[in-house]
């Protein structure tokens, strides 16, 4: 946390019992910092955000008013302070009401010991997460995604009654709001550990509960180019992802020259607070969702999962939506879905001409670069037949198209060589889908460099009409 709001608080609300708790407490034992404070004060709430609101120029308002909590937002949103009335007599008893013991900490605002009624904080230096109470699940059933949510992103091991417990509460999740849930699972897929997070809500029951449609895809078994069913292929795949981001020699000798490039295009954010590279990891989720619903056994004995692209983009929107993501997220990884398949296909139509690799690029688009490197991630986590030197073949065709890709998306667009309009006149068409295929025709040719000046496209517009 910033020291300096750590010290407004502390001037603001002098003289009052309050106590810093939960995980800012964590963090400053980490060595960790956070913009996001959370205070329990003895008195009343509203009257120390105002003090605090006035002292710092911040913004109060009411967060909950059945629990009269408030919030105080620092200036463009910097930092935030929540602030709850204490629960119980003392601040120990409202520690013990709290979820995981490393989150039932407080300091004194005026200073003081730590104040640690469970253990927190041995539990934090033995890697240990461990519910308060038994009954810490039922005050709030989110508190099982939760248990996944802090073990990966603070490297912590649940003790074996608290994942049990979490079993036991997991369906009571499906009465928890969808936008609660988003907020911890969006962390999760940020997380470097996200495949520990992952793990622990299948054995949690949370995945089951939140993510029904990942936990559908075990046992599916698939064609001989798979060597694991789509489980465990979905959770390659992400591994393959994850490390791309993460691990700058591994990017380096799949992406080359185009490592960098990529790595600063995935970092950019994206929506939902959310860079365009934590979306590609729901992308890896949810690329082969639709595969249970196509899967079929063709007549030579052999699996084939027709439209699980198209079947997978749609269920990925349903997925999304019922999570109350934001349209463009959700639209984001239903297009990463959609086009998965591309680029496989177009290994087996080598040499590309130039107008291959602008069909790729207009069908992919906005995704064009971020689905090339899923396509990567993809083909190195399948390694059934001829896995070398079908990967070989994949990552020569993707460096290429990763090339044009990258460039497509930082040059500008030419301008047309003929509007619609003036085409229309020219020809005496009117306007309607032919035009807008002639056109998209006319700017594939421009691109491939076979057309260059007005008088050219027109002509060629007229001589596909005279086909």
């Amino acid at each position: 946390m910033s020291a300096d709001v750590l010290r407004a608080v502390r001037e603001a609300l002098a003289g009052s019992d309050g106590w810093l708790v939960g995980g800012a407490v964590r963090d400053r034992l980490l060595g960790n910092e956070t913009p996001d404070l959370d205070l329990v004060v003895s008195g009343d709430p509203q009257a120390g955000a105002r003090l605090l609101a006035r002292a710092t120029r911040g913004h109060a308002f009411a967060l909950s008013e059945a629990f009269g909590a408030w919030r105080v937002v620092g200036a463009q949103g910097s930092w935030q302070v929540d602030i709850s009335p204490l629960r119980g007599a003392a601040i120990e008893d409202d520690l013990l009401q709290r979820d995981f013991t490393v989150n039932a900490l407080a300091e004194p605002l005026a200073g003081g010991a730590l104040v640690d009624p469970s253990g927190g904080a041995g539990d934090l230096r033995e890697g240990r997460l461990r519910m308060v109470s038994a009954s810490a699940y039922a005050a709030d059933p989110l508190r099982v995604l939760r248990l996944a949510r802090l073990a990966c992103e603070l490297d912590l091991l649940p003790e074996p009654q608290t994942l049990t417990a979490a079993r036991a509460s997991a369906p009571a999740l499906a009465s928890v709001a969808p936008e609660r849930i988003w907020a911890e699972l969006r962390r999760i897929v940020r997380a470097d550990r996200v495949l520990t997070g992952l793990e622990l809500m299948e054995r949690s029951g949370a995945a089951d509960a939140v993510l029904p449609e990942l936990e559908a895809l075990r046992g599916i078994s698939q064609t001989r180019y798979h060597h694991l069913d789509v489980h465990d292929h979905t959770l390659a795949v992400l591994s393959e992802v994850v490390a791309l981001q993460t691990d700058d020699k591994h990017a380096a000798d799949v992406l080359g020259r185009h490592a960098s490039r990529t790595l600063a295009l995935l970092a950019e954010p994206l929506a939902d607070g959310l860079s365009r590279g934590d979306a590609m990891r729901l992308g890896a989720l949810l690329h082969d969702a639709a595969k249970p619903l196509t899967r079929v056994e063709l007549d030579n004995g052999r699996i084939g999962f027709p439209g699980h692209d198209r079947a997978g983009a749609d269920l990925t929107i349903t997925i999304l939506r019922r999570l109350r993501t934001s349209t463009r997220l959700a639209e984001h990884v239903a297009a990463l879905a959609r086009q998965h398949l591309r680029l496989g296909f177009l290994v087996h139509r080598q040499p590309l001409d130039r107008r291959a690799v602008h069909r790729y690029l207009t069908a992919c688009h906005p995704v064009e670069v971020d689905v090339t490197i899923l396509s990567i991630a993809d083909r190195l986590a399948t390694r059934g037949r001829n896995a070398k030197t079908a990967i070989a073949a994949h990552l020569a065709l993707a460096g290429d198209l990763l090339g044009e890709a990258l460039a497509w998306r930082a040059g500008p667009r030419p301008e047309p060589l003929v509007r619609g309009d003036e085409l229309a006149a020219e020809l005496g068409l009117a306007t309607g889908p032919r035009l807008g295929e002639l056109l998209g025709e006319l700017e594939e040719a421009a691109w491939a460099g076979e057309i260059s000046t007005r008088d050219e496209a027109i002509a060629h517009a007229r001589g596909l009409l005279e086909r």
